[in-house]
């Protein structure tokens, strides 16, 4: 593949929110390219992630899917867990302080992201590195050395902390830290290319890049990813806030939820989070645009894709069959978890001890909606006796069945 293929590949889906900075990473990335292909190597190419809880969604993996991208294409990728950088939080989105984790929480959450990450990274190609290995040998005077680089000023034109100080919240000095020690991230790995979505513009492009220049590395060349909207198509993805789409869950599950997507969102969705070419989204995203393409069959596409993306293709290919079934033909699942009753246990208890609603508020709310059935009738009150087996049926995609 060329150098102006790999660059398109390598863009696609990338959002800067400023036409001129892309233009700018778009031809440092293919000079560096250029620079890479006559020096005879590969560029060095990482993206951080903090394990500040211990499950990964969907919207975690666009970066991953830009660095198995950069694999395929043959170049060097580094998986960094930020161990360090966790103990503070990145404060880039966040409009109040973010609490403080343990060393030993976060290293206990580390021990999953590596391998929920290769569920699309390829592990034969990827090093795993932890950023205490490097910054918890940095001296106070190397601290203020980094901090020198920057004013107070840079960090409060920032949204986040902007916010904050207009509203009179605190804004703690440790926040600012965060920013430094990422720079110090692409330093220490001499890295080419740092992948991050757009909530980390300020840390990759100012800081990264100020800090490497600082210390005599040329600066890195930061890939910016477009954040995934959740499942209502609007707000990012969050398990928070209950639009998200988990890795740890089931092929049928995911495929429902990308189902569930607003029409409006599918464009997006295939371009950070399917294995498709810039061609290929481009065929997919003409056809919504002209009507060639009924909204119904690029879900159900889209959905397949990304299912397979995360599973294979033949738990996609069941997961579709499924919702086929119980959704275009009104059959229930074939299989479904079993939950034994104990005596006493209300709706609400056995909803939430099922693992169907987040919490009895959920369940409620739910309940008042008409969306909690028994063997296809609808239950009204959470706060009566269960009214005993049969199979439960929480909004349109998750059951039980009672014993």
């Amino acid at each position: 593949m060329n150098i102006n293929e790999q660059v398109e590949i390598l863009m696609q889906g990338t959002e800067y929110g400023d036409d001129n900075l892309r233009k700018t990473m778009e031809m440092e990335l293919r000079q560096r390219l250029l620079d890479a292909e006559k020096e005879g190597r590969k560029l060095r190419v990482y993206c951080g992630y903090d394990p500040r809880s211990p499950d990964l969604h969907i919207g975690h993996t666009v970066t991953m899917r830009k660095l198995r991208q950069f694999q395929d294409l043959g170049h060097e990728v580094t998986f960094v867990i930020g161990t360090y950088t966790s103990l503070i939080g990145d404060p880039s989105d966040k409009d109040k302080l973010r609490p403080l984790l343990t060393f030993d929480q976060v290293i206990e959450h580390a021990r999953t992201y590596a391998e929920q990450a290769f569920r699309i990274l390829d592990r034969e190609k990827t090093t795993v590195r932890f950023n205490h290995e490097w910054l918890e040998g940095l001296t106070f005077a190397q601290l203020i050395q980094l901090g020198s680089n920057f004013t107070i000023q840079q960090f409060l034109t920032r949204e986040a902390f902007r916010k904050r100080w207009d509203e009179g919240d605190g804004i703690y000095l440790h926040e600012f830290f965060y920013a430094i020690m990422q720079g110090y991230d692409a330093y220490a790995l001499k890295t080419d290319v740092q992948v991050g979505g757009t909530d980390q513009l300020f840390n990759i492009i100012t800081a990264g890049r100020k800090v490497m220049a600082a210390l005599d590395e040329k600066p890195n060349i930061g890939i910016i990813m477009a954040i995934l909207p959740g499942t209502d198509g609007v707000i990012k993805m969050s398990k928070s806030l209950g639009n998200h789409i988990p890795l740890n869950s089931t092929p049928e599950d995911m495929y429902g939820k990308v189902m569930s997507v607003p029409d409006a969102a599918m464009p997006q969705y295939a371009v950070l989070v399917t294995r498709w070419l810039p061609v290929k989204v481009a065929e997919f995203q003409n056809g919504l645009k002209s009507g060639s393409l009924h909204p119904r069959d690029a879900k159900m596409a889209l959905a397949w894709e990304i299912t397979a993306t995360y599973y294979s293709e033949a738990d996609a290919e069941r997961a579709q069959q499924a919702f086929v079934r119980q959704f275009q033909q009104g059959q229930i699942p074939d299989e479904m978890p079993e939950f034994v009753l104990t005596a006493g246990q209300t709706v609400l208890d056995v909803l939430l001890a099922a693992g169907l609603v987040a919490s009895k508020s959920d369940g409620r709310r739910l309940i008042d909606q008409k969306g909690v059935k028994l063997d296809g009738i609808a239950l009204e009150k959470g706060d009566l006796p269960f009214p005993g087996p049969g199979v439960l049926q929480v909004g349109k995609r998750r059951f039980a069945r009672i014993h």
